[in-house]
């Protein structure tokens, strides 16, 4: 079976700084991406890894956080530093095999179940 667990989500304040997980089972992949939805908007990009060491940032959130992996235990994160209350949403890790990265929900077929980030003034 295949799956995406988040975890690493919480309450900080402005300014503050957490890091998220998502470990992969039961398939590898080649591109991971985190993406973001407040209440009532849309889901977000934020950022996009594939196997090359690509990457690609929002601008909302470039020089604050930073995606990486490691291959060998299957998990991408997201380091977020200074965060801001405008970063309160859900966090979602995506992950697919067919492609190098995109910013598109619709380009990746595997989903976690979401880690809910709180970021109070």
């Amino acid at each position: 079976q295949v799956q995406l667990v988040e975890s690493g989500g919480g309450l900080v304040q402005a300014a503050g700084s957490l890091r998220l997980s998502c470990v992969a089972s039961g398939r590898t992949f080649s591109t991971y991406a985190w993406f973001r939805q407040a209440p009532g908007q849309e889901r977000e990009f934020v950022a996009t890894i594939n196997w090359r060491g690509d990457i690609t940032y929002a601008d909302s959130v470039k020089g604050r956080f930073t995606i990486s992996r490691d291959t060998a235990k299957n998990t991408v994160y997201l380091q977020m530093n200074s965060l801001k209350p405008e970063d309160t949403a859900s966090y979602y890790c995506a992950a697919t095999r067919y492609h190098s990265g995109s910013d598109y929900t619709s380009s990746y077929d595997n989903w976690g179940q979401g880690t809910q980030v709180t970021v109070s003034s």
